[in-house]
């Protein structure tokens, strides 16, 4: 049974940072893609970073240059280092095997405000 566990989330200044973790247990192997997602309140479920098999990864307009996303396989943790938090921000944070969040966990909630 596949487990997504996230984790790290929490109340930050604009300007500050934050580190997510995703525990992923019940799969054979996490060389595979996944993907962070995102929900602001009122708002659609969004896909912003991903990384492949290769290490190869890929940001939204939105996120790109402040978010990094990794991947330690030996401890099948998946990280996102969020720096420079702003207040668009806010949401609650997903690790997901797909870039829909049909497969993703329960969420750890960030929330930017002074």
């Amino acid at each position: 049974q596949v487990q997504l566990v996230e984790s790290g989330g929490g109340l930050v200044q604009p300007g500050g940072s934050l580190t997510l973790s995703c525990a992923i247990s019940g799969i054979s192997n996490v060389a595979r893609w996944m993907y962070w997602l995102r929900q602001a309140p009122g708002k659609e479920l969004e896909c912003h970073s991903l990384i492949n098999p290769a290490g190869d990864k890929s940001y939204s307009t939105a996120v790109r240059g402040r978010f990094a996303i990794s991947m330690d396989s030996a401890k099948n943790i998946l990280y996102l280092q969020m720096n420079n938090l702003r207040s668009e921000d806010t949401a609650v944070y997903y690790c997901s095997l797909d870039d829909l969040g049909h497969v993703r966990g329960q969420g750890t909630q960030v929330t930017v405000s002074p």
